[in-house]
């Protein structure tokens, strides 16, 4: 009896770890990242996303990344207004938390950006729709004990593409990540 019980939950384990590396391969392979969703923790992207959400993405290079600027000239939306949106490493920093807003347009090296410097190198112009100036003009990421400005975002910083909003899905990695952010929210 005991035995049976045994092979039966040693069964009942070897399915359950076969579904999920099928379920993690299949999602690989749709989306060519292992790290297939995101979760929301700003208002930057409010209206079209908010936080809690989670956002399932492509990986940068199965697709082509449509500026806004870009959209506007074909037509092309996502969420709710033109261009893609990213999610990228601030900097090119992985010790920063990844920022999740939509690509304006793109700068080359010594093009003027917004605030008026020139551009360190060519990369994407970012800014979240929720918010009133461009990444590269208000935000800042601390390196080396010093804030600097977020810079243009060269293609090998975007991490992803999102496509795919669920709202309330995210929360559960809010929760483990930031609890006494979405104790506030929540109160």
């Amino acid at each position: 009896m005991m035995r049976s019980t045994l092979i039966e939950a040693g069964r009942s384990l070897a399915e359950a770890t076969l579904i999920v590396v099928v379920i993690i391969v299949a999602a690989y392979t749709l989306t060519g990242t292992w790290h297939i969703g995101y979760a929301v923790e700003s208002g930057s992207m409010l209206p079209n996303m908010q936080i809690g959400d989670l956002i399932f993405v492509l990986s940068p290079h199965r697709t082509h990344i449509v500026t806004y600027e870009e959209g506007i000239n074909c037509n092309y939306k996502s969420f709710n207004n033109y261009g893609d949106v990213i999610i990228y490493r601030p900097n090119g920093l992985s010790s920063v938390t990844p920022i999740i807003h939509r690509a304006m347009y793109w700068v080359n090296k010594g093009d003027e950006m917004p605030g008026g410097r020139p551009a360190p190198h060519e990369g994407y112009i970012t800014k979240g729709d929720n918010n009133g100036c461009y990444d590269q003009q208000c935000l800042g990421v601390e390196v080396n004990g010093r804030l600097c400005k977020v810079e243009p975002v060269k293609p090998e910083w975007v991490i992803a593409v999102a496509k795919i909003r669920v709202p309330y899905l995210g929360y559960p990695s809010l929760i483990l990540k930031k609890p006494a952010i979405v104790r506030n929210m929540i109160t």
